[in-house]
């Protein structure tokens, strides 16, 4: 009855919005893409775009026509789940990032100095910002943006439309990667720690020994400007430890892809 839609039964609607549910799912939960600074129609397009582009090229089976609407908004949850399941672990990087510039900030003395972040829309650490803005430059110079656009169409080779499976090694897993949020943390901001830590006992020394001196006015402006140019020193290690936890994602997805369509 209706030859020129591109749809050519309600099957295949069906599909294309399973489709599009999954991609949209990735996009919603990935870092940059689905922070508030993107407006919403931008994000929409990209999302419709991607969609267009996987659909004619996938080759999978088409699932049953739901018979109802909740059956239908059961499959699209799914198919939601799954894309932010696999976007969550590069949040957990970011977040980590996010943890180590508030420890910065926190050991500097910028705790006072809280600012709108618009990406979340909360208050933040500066120093939180500035390293979410590192992060972010290096998560798109490395292409890791690529990587989930890819781990879209490999994710229909090993999950099937509705196979999503919430298992006790799933919930394990993102248990596990989400305690590394402390562990990379920490080792993003050990150099600045271990100065600043360094240079709170030296302080200390002095207040003991020249109990006149006024150790409060001396350590703001030198903890914040060591800080500066213990960061600016060891950025290296930051970017390198950073590489590592973005290098070690394309593992972390193929687990995922097992663990999820793993019943049970």
């Amino acid at each position: 009855m209706f030859p020129l839609l591109p749809f050519p039964s309600p099957r295949e609607v069906i599909f294309f919005m399973l489709v599009l549910s999954r991609v949209a799912g990735i996009f919603a939960a990935l870092p940059v893409f689905g922070g508030r600074t993107i407006p919403l129609r931008i994000k929409l397009i990209t999302v419709f775009m991607i969609t267009l582009v996987c659909f004619p090229t996938l080759s999978v089976a088409l699932p049953e026509v739901p018979p109802n609407a909740f059956s239908f908004a059961l499959l699209i949850i799914s198919e939601v789940m799954v894309g932010l399941t696999l976007a969550f672990i590069t949040q957990i990087i970011f977040a980590a990032v996010e943890f180590s510039g508030q420890i910065v900030g926190m050991q500097m003395g910028l705790t006072i100095s809280s600012i709108i972040d618009p990406s979340q829309g909360t208050q933040t650490q500066t120093m939180s910002v500035l390293q979410t803005l590192f992060a972010t430059l290096m998560f798109l110079s490395l292409n890791i943006h690529h990587m989930f656009i890819r781990a879209i169409m490999d994710s229909f080779k090993v999950i099937p439309l509705g196979g999503w499976h919430l298992s006790g090694e799933l919930v394990n897993f993102l248990v596990i990667r989400t305690a590394d949020i402390f562990i990379i943390g920490i080792r993003l901001a050990a150099p600045v720690m271990a100065a600043l830590l360094l240079t709170t006992v030296a302080l200390g020394i002095m207040a003991r020994a020249f109990p006149q001196m006024n150790i409060f006015m001396i350590s703001l402006p030198l903890n914040i400007g060591l800080g500066l140019v213990i960061m600016g020193m060891t950025l290296t290690i930051f970017f390198h430890v950073l590489n590592i936890s973005f290098g070690n994602l394309k593992g972390q997805i193929e687990v995922l892809y097992r663990l999820m369509a793993k019943g049970g």
